[in-house]
């Protein structure tokens, strides 16, 4: 497979030489990095070259490296069921970029897209429909961030006076929480096994 996905990413460079910054197979899979300029006519490229053939978008998503100037690498995993055959895309992206929306090639992407503005904040021009997927209308930032704070910002409860679902700024700040890590439930005191008999012991002494 190694070998296969070789000859793939020497075709791919050959034929795209103004699309691809550098590719590598490891594990037997195939990466190629794409410049943000040329991800649409990349993708484009994988779908109609008929030695690749990759017809299945799979899934785009994305990793936060918040120390690097493009701070965001959007990836994309493609599938070719003629050659039975995989890779991996990925675009390196600033905060302030906009990724050109690959939709008119692969409707699935919709939807991914969605979510990945959704999760991290990424902007994708000439999207059809952009905005949050899987949190609500009011959500205040991006969950999959690194700088997201673990509580969120806001808490959802029920308030039975006013039969509705109330939205509150958290009032306990992830720096200040304290944590039993012995138990599952937060603030559960816990007693190994054996310690009540140290206890008995120590009351003897005395």
């Amino acid at each position: 497979m190694s070998e296969q996905m070789n000859e793939l990413g020497t075709h791919i460079e050959l034929k795209r030489p103004d699309c691809v910054l550098g590719w590598d197979v490891i594990h037997g899979e195939l990466t190629v990095n794409v410049p943000l300029a040329s991800i649409h006519a990349f993708v484009e490229f994988l779908k109609t070259d008929r030695t690749c053939q990759f017809s299945s978008l799979v899934d785009i998503t994305a990793v936060d490296h918040p120390g690097r100037d493009a701070r965001f690498d959007v990836v994309f995993h493609f599938l070719s069921m003629y050659q039975n055959h995989r890779i991996r895309v990925k675009v390196a992206v600033r905060e302030d970029d906009m990724v050109p929306s690959i939709t008119d090639i692969h409707p699935s992407a919709n939807w991914f897209e969605r979510e990945v503005f959704d999760m991290f904040g990424i902007l994708y021009s000439g999207h059809p429909d952009l905005r949050r997927l899987l949190t609500d209308y009011g959500f205040r930032g991006h969950p999959l961030r690194k700088d997201f704070p673990t509580t969120g910002y806001n808490e959802v409860r029920y308030d039975e006076a006013l039969k509705r679902v109330v939205y509150e700024p958290v009032n306990l700040v992830q720096e200040y929480r304290q944590f039993d890590f012995m138990s599952p439930w937060e603030g559960a005191e816990y007693i190994l096994p054996g310690d009540e008999k140290s206890d008995a012991k120590a009351g003897a002494k005395g």
